[in-house]
């Protein structure tokens, strides 16, 4: 496909995001179904503007001074890809293909666009209004932290050590120049691609097949790793779902221990099988309501209950921008409710002297710090442990990582953000059982 075939697919697909508010995920796949002529890099170059149009899509149309999807896709292409304006126009008013000729106001504000640093506060943060007071409410510079997620996420990789080494796995990635990281001893990153670049497959690597790595974000990896030292341990993942930091867990136990696994929803547990063969996973037993599967002889028996509670997932903007502006107020009131449920079910499973480990790829306080005010209010048995400390207990913290996550620290556990971690969206915090 032609640039102007292109540009012309991203409008209409911001435009049926737009109408029908579903997930942008979906709409793309539909697009590629229908439209077959689209070979993949055309699929992934419309879909990485498409993505990058939605994460900053308030302040392109501040620029622009016009918020329709046309407008905010050419914004994208200029401001954000850095195509010159000449090439935008050629593109546009390609006449079998493109989109139609920019108007006398789009070359103007292509050219010279309205200062960002005018728009109110929630424009410059890209995010709805209502979102904005959350943000402030965690951070002192609520829209650094909002253009942090506007930002493409990098891939982070935990390799598997039940399997591999750090040094096997980088010489085996060598092609995706992934680099240790900054936080995790045993993790990989592959930074974020260029604006019209994607990013490399993992998946058909013989790495990955092998089962020697895992992608995972570092924020991720940092929470299994509070659970502390666990080798040997009787643990219970009470919101698997596809298992990721059940995979996690087992490799920081060596395969000894127990853990099991086990999600509400039977249904997300369906990719967790594949996954523990190809990790070589031996001390995981899978329960499923699917298949009348109960915990109820686990009560009152686990060393760690980790607890990944359903959440606004506002931590992870950078790869689903999408769901920033579907996210609703009732949504929010519905998840917390499912986070009290969840906080109450896992403490009944902590023997005396167990951990609770709370969870959420959010950062907002009304599911993190006031959820667990509420609970700690209501069980006095229970009492705020240290993550960073459990964290360094494991061996497995990157030289200096410590000293970098002392400073997300609150009255109840640690929040990590993009802007100040380079991670996704994590509050995690580590409950202690008298």
């Amino acid at each position: 496909m032609r640039d102007a075939g292109r540009i012309t697919a991203a409008i209409e697909l911001l435009a049926e995001f737009e109408n029908r508010h579903l997930p942008i995920k979906d709409i793309i796949s539909n697009w590629g179904r229908m439209n077959r002529y689209a070979g993949s890099g055309d699929r992934a170059w419309i879909s990485g503007l498409v993505l990058d149009a939605i994460r900053s899509k308030q302040s392109l149309g501040w620029r622009m001074e016009d918020d329709s999807p046309r407008a905010v896709i050419l914004g994208a292409l200029r401001f954000l890809w850095s195509w010159p304006e000449q090439r935008i126009a050629d593109a546009a008013g390609e006449e079998a293909h493109g989109p139609g000729a920019l108007t006398g106001p789009e070359a103007a504000h292509l050219s010279n666009p309205r200062n960002i640093g005018d728009a109110p506060a929630h424009i410059q943060a890209d995010m709805p209004e209502w979102i904005y007071p959350l943000i402030a409410a965690v951070s002192d510079d609520p829209i650094a932290e909002g253009q942090a997620f506007t930002t493409r996420a990098p891939v982070d990789i935990r390799v598997n050590l039940l399997k591999s080494d750090v040094a096997k796995a980088e010489k085996a990635l060598a092609a995706t120049k992934a680099e240790p990281s900054m936080l995790v001893a045993n993790a990989l990153r592959v930074s974020a691609p260029d604006a019209d670049a994607k990013a490399p497959a993992l998946g058909p690597m013989p790495a990955f097949g092998k089962g020697f790595v895992e992608v995972q974000d570092a924020g991720s990896q940092l929470a299994a790793l509070a659970a502390g030292k666990v080798e040997g341990a009787q643990v219970l993942d009470l919101c698997a779902g596809a298992g990721g930091k059940t995979l996690a867990l087992a490799a920081m136990m060596a395969n000894k221990g127990q853990i099991y696994a086990w999600d509400a929803d039977g249904r997300r547990l369906k990719p967790i099988f594949d996954r523990l063969r190809r990790a070589g996973v031996r001390n995981v037993q899978v329960r499923s309501p699917l298949d009348g599967g109960s915990l109820e002889d686990l009560a009152a028996r686990m060393d760690v209950v980790f607890v990944d509670a359903p959440c606004s997932g506002s931590g992870t903007w950078r790869r689903k921008p999408d769901t920033k502006w579907r996210l609703s107020q009732q949504q929010m009131e519905a998840r917390t409710a499912e986070q009290d449920a969840a906080l109450l079910e896992g403490s009944t499973y902590v023997k005396p002297g167990g951990r609770l480990v709370y969870v959420t790829c959010s950062i907002f306080r009304e599911e993190n710090e006031d959820r667990l005010k509420s609970f700690l209010s209501a069980h006095d048995r229970f009492s705020v442990a240290d993550p960073v400390e459990a964290m360094a207990s494991t061996g497995l913290l990157a030289d200096g990582a410590r000293e970098q996550l002392e400073t997300c620290r609150n009255d109840y556990g640690i929040r990590l953000t993009p802007a100040r971690t380079g991670t996704d969206g994590f509050f995690i915090a580590v409950l202690q059982k008298s």
